[in-house]
C-alpha cells in the first residue's frame, strides 16, 4: 500500500509541480487535523451532555 501512495506523489509531482503538491499535502494533513479536533470536541460535548443528565 505505502508503494501506491509513492507512486500517486510522484504524478502529483511530475503534473503539478513540487510546490503545488507540497502545498496540496500540507492541506489534505490540515483537514484531517481538524476533522479530528472536531471528533473530539463533538466528542466532549457529547460526554457533558451526558454526564449532566446524569445528576
Amino acid at each position: 500500500m505505502p508503494i501506491v501512495l509513492f507512486l500517486i506523489l510522484v504524478i502529483l509531482v511530475a503534473q503539478f509541480g513540487f510546490w503545488d503538491t507540497f502545498q496540496g499535502v500540507l492541506g489534505a494533513v490540515g483537514v484531517v487535523v481538524l476533522l479530528v479536533a472536531l471528533l473530539i470536541a463533538a466528542g466532549a460535548v457529547g460526554v457533558g451532555m451526558v454526564m449532566k443528565r446524569m445528576r
